[in-house]
């Protein structure tokens, strides 16, 4: 406390306190490190005029996939903490952190709705729940998806990002990369299209599991896909990677990717793609996204 406020009546400082300011008024592209605005970033979809795709939860990616209305998918109940895990403090509490945090159950969130006028299964992969770690829950949700794509006679379209198994639930973790699999393979017996888009950042086992088991991959710019981290790589073969190491536009040169997209030109991608997997005619018209409240997690370097 400051000398002025010591002398200053009680109530006198409260009349004139500062305004508050959001936090989250200005963002910093990784890329360029200008500070961008964020009705502007909301505008252009979450990318920065540097062409950063920063990491959107499932509401946003609902809002701008969709042609207008959807309708959300319950996932099914899995048993909390089976493995009663602890390591700095109890798996319990990091799970309601996160729920806390994201307002969801778990990692994966499921809708149905048109795409480009396409009835469509869309599950999305949350980040900022865990890091979208793969355990029970999400194995659980993907193959409700794939369930709920076979009943309606839908495809199906995966927005993934993860960084890998979720290590508190151990071997029941690494079980779900067999089972979605299983899921994929509902989807081909059933002759359903199953469109993966690779998102920032897809790593570890869902890199090796159901992220690269799709019809067609599409990856959004810069986006790092790999199954280990650069930096683990470099310190295991002690040589430095090529530039552009396991990003999208190196992907696709390498031929792992089908297609790099802009996040504002996906819908379009997707609907072309699906419309040509069914063999269905180009639809009329299609409805502006729906606005929703912003979900945006503040971008750090993956490693």
């Amino acid at each position: 406390m400051n000398w002025l406020s010591r002398i200053t009546p009680p109530g006198v400082s409260k009349m004139f306190s500062k305004r508050d300011t959001p936090e989250n008024l200005w963002v910093k592209c990784p890329i360029s490190g200008e500070m961008v605005f964020h009705k502007d970033l909301e505008a252009g979809l979450y990318v920065t005029p540097a062409g950063h795709h920063m990491r959107i939860g499932p509401a946003l990616r609902f809002a701008y996939t969709f042609d207008a209305k959807w309708e959300e998918i319950p996932s099914p109940e899995v048993a909390r903490d089976p493995l009663k895990f602890k390591d700095d403090k109890p798996y319990s509490n990091r799970i309601a952190s996160a729920r806390k945090k994201t307002g969801r159950e778990d990692a994966m969130a499921i809708a149905v709705g048109r795409v480009q006028g396409v009835e469509t299964t869309v599950v999305v992969q949350d980040f900022a729940f865990m890091g979208g770690s793969l355990g029970m829950a999400a194995g659980e949700a993907f193959l409700k998806a794939c369930e709920t794509a076979v009943e309606r006679r839908t495809p199906l379209v995966m927005f993934a990002a993860a960084g890998g198994a979720r290590m508190q639930e151990g071997a029941l973790s690494l079980m779900q990369m067999p089972r979605t699999t299983l899921g994929v393979e509902m989807l081909k017996d059933a002759k359903l299209p199953y469109i993966v888009v690779l998102t920032d950042p897809t790593t570890g086992g869902v890199t090796a599991s159901y992220a690269m088991l799709g019809d067609v991959h599409i990856a959004e710019p810069g986006a790092l896909i790999g199954f280990a981290g650069p930096r683990v790589i470099e310190q295991t073969i002690r040589e430095k990677l090529p530039e552009g190491f396991q990003r999208s536009e190196y992907l696709l040169e390498k031929g792992m990717v089908d297609k790099v997209v802009h996040r504002r030109d996906l819908p379009k991608t997707l609907g072309n793609i699906l419309r040509t997997l069914l063999k269905r005619p180009v639809a009329a018209t299609t409805t502006a996204p729906v606005a929703v409240e912003p979900e945006i997690e503040t971008d750090k370097a993956a490693e």
